[in-house]
């Protein structure tokens, strides 16, 4: 590639999530969206025509198109793999959205094949690159809560089945709360604590069979294939420790919930899968009084999904780190694996990978800006 014109972008999967995607990327100036690919060739066509994308076919389309330097990979996690793989084949970078793969033995083979071809990989979730969690990074680097010790996550609501008009695809193996929503989470705790060394898991599956609720398949039975209520220990190789809960299965909604408590006070994230939001901080008080909260003054630009692949793009222009790396992503996908095979076994189980420091974000960094 040069750097005399914008990185061009293909995107393969034009289901729910590329709305979002195709939105903020069409509106990047250092991005040109020059096809999008599905296997319905008509859903394609309808998402490239609503965002004003000139082409639109097949997958292989995509990967053919020799305009196309960076693949962001918006398929169902069971083929995030294969489609990567097949990208990296074809020369392309490649973004996809999580988790990396399904299993430890595709998501390596991916990084090594990348890798030997001089390519990058950028793993969702991109939210780790939003004024939320980056302000709180830099409040917890001031010493503004002191040491951090610990963690609390909450994930839980009554499921996707409620409003996806195809939901089987996270109620299958990959998915469910663990795979689907565990990323944010466990990206977010990995930014702030760093590598995960040690896990612990047990979970339950409420219903061995799910119903469509909405759409023009309401009504529709399915099959869940994994537990659907996960409460996970975590134990960070900096000495911190955090409790999470990932539930499909809670007629309360409560998501969002991450808080950060250090030797001098608690922080409040906000949802993690979300890019901005109130970053607060409270501190020792009598106990018959309600918390005093001192707010965060945010830092960033919130710009929203497709943050990573910008990111990525300039970094491979720029020759430096892209921060939302495939090594984070593996190490993410290993921890959420550990987990669930604690969930199997009954025991604690370690995570044998590891990832560097994550780069924070520069304060200045300006997404809507022609840089390249």
């Amino acid at each position: 590639m040069t750097a005399q014109h914008p990185v061009g972008v293909g995107v393969i999967g034009a289901g729910n999530i590329s709305d979002q995607y195709l939105t903020n990327l069409t509106r990047f100036p250092d991005l040109r969206v020059v096809v999008v690919g599905d296997l319905d060739t008509a859903r394609a066509e309808t998402q490239a025509r609503a965002h004003g994308v000139p082409e639109w076919g097949t997958a292989q389309d995509v990967l053919a198109h020799p305009d196309v330097d960076l693949v962001v990979n918006l398929t169902v996690p069971a083929v995030h793999a294969e489609v990567s793989s097949a990208a990296v084949a074809a020369g392309k970078h490649v973004w996809s959205e999580k988790p990396l793969a399904v299993d430890r033995e595709s998501a390596c083979a991916l990084l090594d094949r990348a890798a030997a071809a001089g390519l990058r990989v950028g793993v969702a979730p991109d939210t780790v690159l939003g004024p939320g969690l980056q302000t709180a990074r830099r409040a917890i680097a001031r010493g503004d809560i002191g040491t951090p010790l610990s963690a609390q996550t909450v994930m839980q609501y009554a499921g996707p089945d409620l409003w996806h008009p195809n939901p089987e695809f996270l109620f299958a193996a990959g998915a469910g709360p663990l795979y689907d929503m565990g990323p944010y989470y466990l990206t977010a705790l990995v930014a702030l604590f760093g590598p995960v060394a040690r896990v612990a898991g047990v979970g339950s599956t409420a219903r061995a069979v799910r119903t469509v609720r909405s759409g023009d398949r309401a009504g529709t039975e399915f099959a869940v294939a994994v537990p659907t209520h996960v409460s996970a220990l975590a134990q960070f190789d900096g000495g911190g420790v955090s409790q999470s809960v990932f539930s499909f299965d809670s007629p309360l909604t409560r998501t969002g919930f991450v808080e950060i408590t250090g030797t001098e006070g608690t922080l409040v994230l906000p949802d993690p899968n979300t890019f901005g939001g109130e970053v607060r901080i409270t501190r020792v008080q009598a106990r018959d009084r309600d918390p005093e909260w001192e707010v965060v003054a945010p830092v960033g630009v919130e710009a929203g999904r497709g943050l990573g692949v910008l990111d990525l793009a300039r970094a491979v222009r720029g020759g430096q780190p892209h921060i939302a790396s495939g090594e984070l992503g593996y190490h993410v996908l290993d921890t959420l694996m550990s987990i669930d095979a604690s969930v199997a076994s009954g025991e604690s189980v370690p995570v044998t990978s590891t990832v560097g420091e994550i780069p924070l974000v520069p304060e200045d960094r300006d997404p809507y800006a022609a840089t390249l």
